[in-house]
């Protein structure tokens, strides 16, 4: 039989300075006098998921056995430190069980037919249809039935995002109460008779058997997008490092043939790591004459050529005119889209020219604004972008405009440090759909009559990039930022106040933490104090308290890139 991999656990890196965790992280304790919560490994976006904790001790209701939270909402900090189901708005969505026998979710408790008392806990949870059933000791809440096309479900019209399985307890005297079992053990470390179900997949040991359709929360069971799996075609072409990759290489003044990469690039984006350099954009698009600074306002450069060759495992740098000084510490960021292969798309107000990586989720749009509000520009994906990157780049010295679905309507600046803004004026979320995205009312903002622009547009893809929010709690013992990857690129700009935008990579960080930076914003070298960040198998966590990545309540937007799906890595 395959294997099932790594196990869902509760996850330690996600609770700050609270609790023990012990019997293979299934058991979460602690001796505070105060509600702590603790979340799962492994994310559920998708599919149809079944888990069982056990409660064998009465404890007056001082304790939530189980449920998801939704760690989309990048209000894990707050919810760490609180019990779920409170105010959706104050600590993130949480649907939980009550060891009363209540279920809660927005600071509303609902009692349901199955009461208090000891026994076996049992969570279904079909994200797909967006319903979560309760159960205990074999029988489903208010004769629900999650077998089949469901009924009678605990909660319904959950909406799509990254939930988590969540448990909590009151303090030492009532946390022991619920040890958890993602499929490792029915006897929950010797408590109870083995119980020997597994899935339909024959993966797990559970006290009972899944409903018929539910999952073991292991890694073999994640579900992952034939696009971007490894497993598909030997990782040849279907694998997150064919689609973006990072290089790091020493500068020489002349020509320099970068290899390593992988792929074909479409779009390089240069640094220089211990000289002050502009960050360098060239595209297949505008071609390797064609550079613009993501740090600057400048227009494009176009006198000279800047990259001679896109080449099939990398590029060639002509000179200087890249990031490419002598002797210095160079690298660049690189994303394939079509090979250079552009087309015509007439599906917005504006026509583009649009080379895309749909199987990625990243496309590159050429477009010549016409002056007027809330213009559409179609960007060749499937999806709607999750985070798109807009310049004017022929006239006027104009800013480059930076949209974050997780934000909302508003926008970032991408060549300065300002928090972001929330004006109606610029991008707007219900104006970037699966076709188009809308350049706002403000014309003169980043379509101007005449002036060629670019725009480079991403989406999630799970198991490969995303693009989120999350909240910093001013502690070396940062929170806990799940991605469903390794990532091997994290950039992050506070949302909520003035700073750079860091980007840190495992090109430059081969071990943890990761320290050194640069920054998109700016054309200072590479820096390394109080930047600490781990980059884990599943995502990252901030390992300083340094406002740039971890202020107190301080709203955090990340971009992350990854290189490993978290399905075929190792937990650690």
């Amino acid at each position: 039989m395959a294997s099932s991999g790594n196990f869902c656990t509760l996850n330690p890196l996600a609770q700050q300075n609270a609790g023990t965790y012990s019997e293979g992280n299934l058991l979460f304790t602690h001796t505070a006098s105060s509600w702590k919560s603790s979340f799962g490994t492994h994310g559920m976006k998708t599919g149809k998921w079944y888990w069982e904790a056990y409660q064998y001790e009465d404890i007056a209701g001082n304790g939530f056995p189980i449920g998801i939270y939704d760690f989309d909402s990048g209000k894990q900090t707050e919810q760490a430190a609180q019990y779920p189901g409170q105010s959706n708005a104050s600590y993130g969505t949480g649907y939980i069980m009550y060891s009363t026998g209540q279920k809660s979710n927005n600071g509303t408790e609902t009692s349901t037919s199955l009461g208090s008392g000891v026994g076996t806990w049992q969570c279904a949870f079909d994200a797909d249809a967006g319903k979560l059933w309760f159960g205990k000791n074999n029988t489903w809440a208010d004769s629900g039935n999650p077998a089949g096309g469901g009924s009678s479900e605990a909660y319904a019209s959950i909406p799509s995002s990254t939930w988590m399985p969540i448990t909590c307890s009151y303090n030492d005297s009532n946390s022991e109460n619920f040890p958890q079992n993602f499929g490792q053990d029915s006897t929950f470390a010797g408590r109870i008779s083995a119980g020997g179900n597994a899935d339909g997949n024959g993966f797990g040991d559970f006290a009972y058997a899944p409903p018929t359709g539910f999952l073991a929360l292991c890694s073999a069971n994640l579900p992952i997008s034939d696009d971007i799996d490894p497993a598909g075609d030997d990782g040849a072409d279907d694998n997150p490092t064919k689609n973006f990759n990072v290089v790091t290489f020493t500068g020489n003044s002349s020509t320099n043939v970068i290899t390593g990469l992988g792929f074909k690039p479409d779009l390089i984006w240069g640094f220089t790591r211990d000289g002050a350099q502009d960050k360098r954009f060239i595209d297949s698009t505008r071609g390797g004459s064609s550079k613009i600074t993501s740090n600057t306002t400048n227009n494009a450069a176009t006198s000279n050529v800047v990259i001679s060759e896109f080449g099939t495992d990398g590029f060639t740098a002509n000179g200087g005119q890249f990031n490419n000084d002598n002797s210095k510490a160079c690298g660049a960021w690189c994303w394939k889209a079509n090979g250079g292969t552009t087309a015509s798309n007439s599906n917005g107000t504006i026509t583009s020219t649009v080379q895309a990586n749909t199987k990625a989720g990243f496309s590159i749009v050429k477009f010549t604004g016409n002056g007027s509000n809330n213009a559409t520009v179609g960007h060749g994906l499937d999806s709607a972008p999750d985070f798109i990157i807009c310049k004017p780049y022929e006239s006027g010295s104009l800013s480059w405009h930076v949209f974050s679905r997780a934000m909302g309507t508003g926008e970032f600046i991408l060549n300065n440090n300002s928090a972001f803004s929330t004006r109606t004026t610029s991008f707007t979320e219900s104006g970037t759909t699966a076709t188009n995205f809308t350049l706002g009312s403000d014309a003169g903002n980043m379509n101007y009559s005449g002036v060629d622009t670019m725009a480079y547009c991403w989406h999630n893809v799970e198991g490969m990039q995303k693009f989120s929010i999350y909240t910093g709690n001013a502690d070396a013992d940062g929170p806990f930022v799940y991605t469903g990857f390794r990532p091997r690129l994290v950039a992050i700009k506070k949302a909520s106040g003035s700073n750079d935008w860091v980007v840190t990579d495992t090109a430059r960080n081969t071990v943890n933490p990761a320290s050194k930076v640069v920054r998109w914003d700016s054309d200072a070298v590479e820096s390394s104090s109080n930047r600490e960040i781990d980059l884990l198998s599943n995502g990252f966590k901030p390992r300083t308290t340094n406002d740039v990545y971890n202020g107190s309540g301080g709203t955090y937007f990340y971009m992350a890139w990854g290189d490993v799906p978290f399905k075929y890595n190792n937990t650690f």
